[in-house]
């Protein structure tokens, strides 16, 4: 860098006229001279030009944008600031493959040059002073899609087809479809609104080259008022049809009968749309946006949903409410939810490009075409599921070796399929996922092998197996920096076996049917007979969809009250304090639904606890089971108990809390001494020995303890103190055998998926400070913190959400007792560090007294 400098002064000094050629590196930092930059965007290997995407900005926050420097180039303008969140800004220009340049006063900058998903961003500071400038800017290309058969899409575009000639290329965008026709009014046809873009934009191929095609000709139906009143239904995208369409809607049938009879895609928009539901029954959509127009490069904006998410698509008690994660799983959810009710739509990726703040093509659907592409051959891949969606990780998958799409017809009442495949990605990957019937079936986490393009590779196999009719894909997670992340995720494989149907939860049942009774309410009044019709037999269809039986789950799982005074409690416990539903008292208890409506009349109990002054204590309650207490890696935790497990709820929301397993899991010399679930062999299953169930003692002070004693005389047990603003804890182990314990150590595993704001499964919230790990909340103003001393292991888990501050036990002669003291708290404020040493001066290592 110095030597750069002092060759530029060198040759400024001498009198010459100063046009160097400089390369700008990743994170490469330049001293310039030059009012007006001209610039090359080049791939590294080949030195070729290439179209790209253009990011400068001062140093001020102000942004500039480029201008073709040769006739033969062009360069499109994009500005686009969300109306929500000010925050949200995508201001950027897409070059051609040619020279550009910028008038820029003296002053710096930062550039950032992108292209697509394939190649590596390049970011660097340029300070412009008083001279001209030319700059050659290196792409390097990670993965190469089209040599590997693949070729992308965006579904949901409203840019022109004139922009789209640059726009496509410099985001190596293969397939595009421009909604040239946009109908927001009810009972207006497309080719009366007064939205559309300009241009005939008829029904013929564009073809910018071989491999990148625009079809002009497609609609959009959003409907946001009904005859001049403020009522917003949703959307729907008509792709590839032929001719104008001079249906008006509602209804809804006629115009998808008359699209899909000219061979056109139906891409159903965000499920979260008031009539989205409808759509599936009665228009036969068979696309589904997996990522839509509001997952973005910048910061995300609309937390507020349109619609309600019920609680399993929305942990732990449903909201209207999300961050940028909770609506990717309530996205993914809503489609698994369409799946199990037996829809075969398959995924697609929109963006809205032109409307919001993000380029072309963020999200896109990469189609498999190992003969080649061409646009006929694309669509049809496309609604075969041929395919995966991504915001950036490149997921290659096959089951029994055949592609995404494919379907299984099952003769033996139970078979096993091999899961393959890779993922390749810029950034290290933080976990892939096997989804069966729409929950998390395998977990797997990565390699993050270094490719010769310095991508990372993860190859990996998984056996999973069905005795029903179901489905299965694949979906993986990459973490981005500033507790950003992308992910990718297949179309479905599905399995059929004859007199073995799919089936939805009840859950899913309940969603779908309550929704469409809400929005027949919300809407009726405004529809003519023929659309109110089409509500209605979506409503019918939904109602008369059978379940999935889960009572073998039930009997192995309930735990029938002992008395009139333990059921009781457990309703209290289970529906006031831990929100659940009738369906999972049922899985807790073993109960029938009447037996529990009736006893919760009986007795009273309000399906949510009144709001009341703030307690003496934190609240600590023996976890009820019933509902699974992981987001994710469910794999490795199959039929939790509820044995060990306890729930401190967050002070800042009485609905929300941590559950914490003390011990999941006893480890010693003599192997896996104790697991509080199934998924891997303790001394005693490979014995044959079963431990008999237990639950907390619940003492008047607010207090819980327990001791366990094991076959071979070894006992354990935990001992948890709530106070005012800390809960304390005590773990023992008592050595019941004649020979030493040594290794003795206890996984505690704190898990956060009901904690809300400190739910998301990702490792870049938590902060290590042995013994403490914390946990930081989404508005990074709070803190879930905890501590075992003495410690063996800090460690985290994002899949499932948890954190880990693991005791380490010394070793256990005959008949002698162990302990270790555990700590958990809440904190709200920023200096975590100053905290902690609050912490550490309340001594509450040395002792196990209350706070």
């Amino acid at each position: 860098m110095n030597v750069l400098r002092r060759l530029l002064a060198r040759a400024f000094f001498q009198g010459n006229l100063l046009l160097a050629c400089l390369t700008i590196g990743a994170l490469l930092t330049s001293a310039v001279i030059g009012a007006q930059i001209t610039g090359t965007v080049v791939d590294e290997q080949s030195g070729d030009l290439l179209p790209a995407r253009i990011y400068i900005q001062d140093a001020d926050g102000n942004w500039h944008f480029v201008d073709p420097a040769s006739p033969q180039g062009s360069a499109v303008r994009y500005a686009k600031t969300n109306w929500v969140n000010p925050k949200s800004v995508e201001v950027h220009t897409t070059i051609s493959a040619h020279p550009f340049r910028a008038e820029l006063a003296p002053g710096k900058y930062s550039f950032t040059i992108e292209r697509g998903k394939e190649y590596r961003p390049l970011v660097g500071t340029i300070e412009v002073n008083a001279q001209d400038l030319q700059l050659r800017f290196p792409l390097s290309r990670w993965i190469n899609m089209e040599a590997l058969g693949w070729f992308s899409g965006d579904t949901h575009l409203h840019r022109t087809v004139e922009e789209l000639n640059n726009v496509m290329l410099a985001e190596d965008l293969n397939v595009a479809f421009p909604l040239t026709f946009w109908v927001t009014t009810a009972f207006t046809a497309p080719s009366r609104s007064g939205l559309n873009m300009p241009g005939e934009n008829q029904a013929k191929l564009v073809l910018l080259d071989e491999t990148h095609a625009i079809w002009p000709r497609n609609t959009e139906y959003e409907i946001n008022s009904i005859d001049s009143k403020q009522h917003t239904l949703g959307a729907l995208f008509l792709l590839n049809h032929r001719s104008v369409l001079a249906n008006a809607v509602p209804p809804w049938e006629p115009v998808a009968n008359k699209a899909k009879s000219e061979g056109a895609l139906l891409d159903m928009d965000k499920l979260d749309w008031p009539f989205a539901l409808m759509l599936p029954p009665v228009t036969g959509a068979q696309l589904y946006e997996l990522a839509n127009n509001h997952m973005w490069r910048t910061e995300y904006a609309f937390t507020n949903y349109v619609s309600f998410a019920p609680p399993y698509l929305h942990p732990p008690y449903g909201s209207r409410v999300g961050t940028e994660r909770d609506w990717t799983l309530y996205t993914f959810g809503m489609y698994y939810t369409l799946l199990n009710a037996g829809f075969r739509c398959v995924p697609s990726a929109g963006t809205a490009s032109g409307v919001h703040p993000v380029p072309a093509g963020f999200g896109r659907v990469y189609v498999h075409l190992p003969e080649g592409f061409s646009y006929e051959q694309w669509t049809k891949a496309l609604a075969a599921g041929r395919s995966f969606v991504t915001t950036g990780p490149m997921l290659f998958a096959t089951v029994n070796g055949r592609d995404p799409g494919e379907t299984f017809r099952q003769t033996e009442p139970k078979a096993a399929y091999q899961i393959a495949g890779s993922v390749i990605s810029e950034e290290p990957l933080a976990f892939i996922e096997v989804i069966r019937d729409g929950i998390p079936a395998i977990t797997i986490m990565p390699k993050n092998e270094l490719t010769p393009q310095g991508a990372r590779r993860t190859e990996f196999t998984a056996d999973i197996t069905f005795d029903h009719s179901g489905w299965l894909a694949v979906r993986c997670w990459e973490e981005r920096p500033g507790e950003r992340f992308r992910w990718a995720h297949t179309a479905p494989w599905h399995i059929v076996l004859p007199g073995k149907p799919l089936r939805p939860r009840k859950e899913e049942k309940d969603f779908l049917v309550s929704r469409m009774r809400f929005e027949i309410q919300r809407s009726s009044s405004l529809l003519p007979p023929q659309a109110r019709a089409e509500y209605a037999r979506a409503l019918a269809f939904y109602e008369k969809l059978d379940v999935q039986d889960n009572s073998q789950q039930v009997s192995m799982q309930g735990r029938p009250p002992k008395n009139e005074m333990d059921l009781r409690y457990w309703l209290e416990n289970m529906i006031c304090d831990h929100g659940f539903t009738a369906d999972e008292v049922r899985m807790a208890t073993g109960l029938g639904l009447d037996a529990i409506e009736k006893a919760q009349k009986q007795y009273a109990i309000p399906n949510t606890r009144s709001a009341s002054a703030r307690l003496q204590n934190l609240r600590v309650l023996p976890y009820p089971g019933g509902r699974h207490p992981r987001s994710g890696f469910l794999d490795g935790a199959l039929n939790p108990t509820r044995d060990t497990k306890f729930s401190v709820f967050l002070p800042w929301d009485e609905r929300s809390y941590v559950v914490v397993d003390a011990p999941e899991a006893i480890w010693s010399n003599l192997g896996l001494t104790f697991l509080a679930h199934e998924h891997i062999h303790t001394i005693w299953t490979k014995q044959g020995k079963t431990l008999q169930p237990l639950e907390w003692n619940r003492r008047p002070d607010g207090s819980l303890d327990f001791e366990r004693v094991l076959p071979n005389g070894i006992a354990f047990g935990t001992k948890v103190v709530p106070g005012p603003d800390a809960v304390r804890m005590e773990a023992w182990v008592r050595n019941g055998t004649t020979e030493t314990l040594r290794d003795l150590r206890w996984q505690v595993c704190m898990m956060l998926k009901a904690a809300a704001g400190f739910h998301e499964q990702t490792g870049q919230n938590k902060a290590m400070r042995s013994p403490y790990i914390a946990c930081k909340s989404n508005d990074g103003r709070r803190w879930i913190i905890t501590a075992w001393d003495p410690v063996g292991r800090l460690w985290q888990n994002p899949p499932v959400p948890c954190i880990h501050s693991d005791p380490k036990f010394p070793d256990c002669p005959p008949g002698q007792t162990v302990r270790a003291r555990g700590w958990i708290s809440f904190y709200e404020g920023s200096e975590l560090d100053a905290e902690l040493e609050r912490i550490e001066n309340t001594g509450w290592r040395r002792t196990a007294s209350a706070p």
